[in-house]
């Protein structure tokens, strides 16, 4: 007898996580309670209620949560205040939804008095570490079941004649040979891995994207929208003030309109291997684009080069799932402080794939035209004080050159 008495499953109401509500119930004979997150998949989720109950999960049992404006607000927004890209390119769109989901479960299990949570994450990925530290940050007497890592279902096909055995309904998809991507989805982005995309050589069909538009088919005419900052943080569209999900929404309708915000990234993952996926983030792309556009005019030079600096630091920690970290938190007190006096509009440019910044503004801004001018500056800056300047920034260099050092 399993001394697991009542376990949280975070479920989707899909054929991996319903075979695995039957396995822990048959392996562990637990009590099982289901968590359903909502953060703008767009997926219809009450399925995953009337499937559950099927399975004999009492309905106070079974959890199915709106949390879009938390994830935007609390974990999307303060993640984009660091103009966050990892390798270069990936805007860390399943990443930063783990922290919430274990968030979330571990308060359930509080809530229901679970002593155990279970995730359906694999054994190769990233998401079981991501999963399991947050579960052990906020939560660190927990035990968590990782049934890929215990299970012998090995195989599509064992996994297809359990769920078989034990009743659960197989869309036709799968018994013809699975769906064609492994996919995730939130109000971020969506991604796609698996299947045709594991061999790097072939390109990605065009039938796989689904938020965009190819930039070939976008619309011939450009689309103008402005971005009113806060502290940071996108506030209005167009004049129009929106919730931080009302803001992504909005976003990513627009970007996939304009074909913007497509990927297809070879990735490092942090256990090791390297792996294929292909995204959509056209409302972050966006979102990137005007964030640094009213940073430029209203941080200081060397606060935007020091959080260029961190950055990369920032975006690892994020991609190996150290959200929880006191390490982030610290870098996430300092980014946020820059962020007081970054206020203002952008307007940006979309046309067939591309974002353009074509102006911006802020009541707080550190650029000062008569400076900056190429006209007449009425002696506000002395062009002879710049040879003092530079002969002091070239004195190391010149000591050696005069010692004989080969430059």
């Amino acid at each position: 007898m399993s001394d697991i008495k009542k376990v949280v499953l975070a479920y989707s109401g899909g054929l991996d996580t319903s075979v695995i509500l039957k396995w822990l119930q048959d392996t562990y004979q637990c009590e099982v309670v289901t968590f359903t997150a909502d953060i703008g998949q767009g997926e219809e989720l009450e399925p995953a209620r009337a499937k559950a109950i099927k399975f004999g999960i009492k309905p106070e049992q079974i959890f199915i949560d709106d949390l879009r404006e938390e994830f935007v607000r609390d974990f999307v927004f303060p993640m984009f205040r660091c103009n966050t890209v990892y390798e270069g390119e990936y805007l860390l769109g399943t990443s930063i939804a783990r922290p919430l989901i274990a968030k979330r479960q571990i308060e359930i299990a509080r809530q229901v008095g679970a002593d155990a949570v279970s995730h359906g994450a694999t054994g190769k990925g990233n998401d079981q570490v991501r999963f399991e530290l947050g579960y052990y940050a906020l939560e660190p007497g927990i035990k968590v079941i990782a049934p890929w890592r215990e299970w012998d279902l090995v195989s599509r096909e064992k996994l297809l004649q359990y769920a078989e055995d034990a009743g659960i309904a197989i869309d036709m998809k799968h018994k013809q040979g699975g769906a064609p991507y492994s996919m995730d989805a939130n109000l971020l982005h969506i991604s796609f891995e698996g299947r045709h995309l594991e061999d790097p050589k072939a390109e990605a069909e065009e039938t796989m994207w689904r938020w965009t538009v190819s930039p070939e088919a976008a619309p011939d005419k450009a689309e103008y929208l402005d971005l009113e900052f806060e502290h940071g943080d996108v506030v209005a569209l167009n004049g129009v003030r929106l919730s931080p999900a009302q803001v992504l929404t909005t976003l990513n309708e627009l970007g996939g309109k304009h074909g913007i915000g497509r990927l297809d990234l070879v990735e490092n993952r942090y256990v090791g291997m390297k792996s294929r996926g292909c995204y959509e983030t056209p409302g972050g792309t966006i979102l990137l684009k005007a964030h640094r556009a009213i940073e430029s005019i209203t941080l200081d030079r060397e606060v935007a080069h020091l959080k260029d600096d961190l950055m990369p630091r920032y975006a690892s920690l994020i991609y190996n799932g150290y959200w929880w970290s006191p390490e982030r938190r610290a870098l996430q007190a300092l980014i946020d402080s820059t962020q007081n006096e970054v206020n203002g509009w952008v307007r940006l440019k979309l046309y067939k794939g591309n974002v353009y910044t074509v102006s911006r503004d802020s009541k707080d801004t550190l650029f000062d035209q008569t400076i900056a001018t190429f006209d007449d500056d009425g002696g506000a800056y002395n062009q002879a004080d710049a040879a003092g300047f530079i002969k002091l920034n070239a004195l190391r260099m010149r000591i050696e050159s005069r010692a004989g050092r080969k430059l």
